[in-house]
């Protein structure tokens, strides 16, 4: 079961929260026709973003997460809603590349490092507060290291991983952000690096293991108490209702433009490729 697990270490000085989303992103896989890089950066998009989303604790809040790098994948958007369920889309989640040199997937080559990593937080009341840092790799884990380090202003380290089978259907997802808090003595900085260290890759744990195994692991000998844990999934939050909102601002041109052709319009969500027929008695009723 996909779920985010959130922990404090016992002096209260270190937190961390870590997912398990293995089947939300086998599902994302399966949606877009991702290919096995394209899996893996979504994958891990969609990790950091539904710990993002989770933190938020607002009731209807949303994180949005935007990463143009200028690599062959395009644009990747996912949204996680406040309790880390997500979302994501990606320009060409199909593209395919050649294995880096260590033979692992050429997530930083598919993303691209030439752009920016933005994030959109929208409690539903008060204007979206938006931060951004410039791409360090596209490797993903590295770029939000860096968002937190300079937008949130707190030491944090941050793994993210995707494990692609053969078949190209998905092993392992997930990955984990640590924090240290305000207070936090020096000494406890070279434990957390030494423990992220040992950690290694999050997929290797993950494969027979999860979230939990994940803290525990990062959390070795802090006393991590567990806090909240909860299931998370690959969730779109779109309807017909909504799409007809949006139709309901194109232009009078244009939709006498389509009342005059006579053809039905199909509408189909980027997120989760749903399809919503309009005919043009109701596009130009909903106009």
């Amino acid at each position: 079961m996909d779920e985010i697990v959130r922990a404090i270490s016992a002096d209260g000085f270190v937190s961390v929260a870590a997912v398990s989303s293995r089947d939300l992103t086998e599902r994302a896989r399966v949606i877009h026709g991702a290919s096995p890089v394209g899996t893996a950066a979504l994958g891990r998009v969609m990790a950091a973003t539904g710990i993002l989303g989770g933190m938020v604790k607002i009731d209807g809040a949303s994180v949005t997460v935007r990463i143009n790098g200028g690599g062959p994948i395009g644009s990747i958007i996912a949204v996680s809603d406040d309790g880390g369920n997500v979302r994501c889309c990606a320009g060409n989640p199909a593209v395919e590349l050649p294995l880096r040199a260590d033979g692992k997937l050429d997530v930083g080559g598919a993303v691209g490092k030439d752009g920016m990593l933005s994030v959109i937080r929208d409690d539903g009341e008060n204007e979206p507060y938006t931060g951004g840092v410039a791409l360090v790799s596209g490797e993903i884990a590295e770029d939000f290291t860096a968002y937190f380090s300079a937008s949130e202003q707190v030491p944090t380290a941050c793994a993210f991983g995707v494990l692609v089978d053969r078949d190209r259907t998905v092993r392992a997802a997930g990955g984990y952000v640590v924090t240290l808090l305000p207070g936090a003595p020096d000494e406890l900085i070279d434990v957390v690096e030494r423990n992220v260290a040992d950690t290694g890759a999050v997929t290797a744990i993950l494969d027979g293991g999860g979230a939990e195994e994940l803290i525990a692991r990062v959390m070795a000998g802090l006393s991590p108490r567990v806090l909240e844990r909860a299931p998370v999934e690959y969730r779109c939050y779109c309807s017909r209702e909504r799409v007809e909102g949006a139709l309901a601002g194109i232009g009078r041109e244009e939709v006498e433009d389509i009342v005059r052709k006579g053809e039905p319009v199909e509408v189909t969500c980027r997120f989760c490729d749903a399809v919503y027929t309009f005919t043009p008695e109701e596009i130009e009723a909903i106009g």
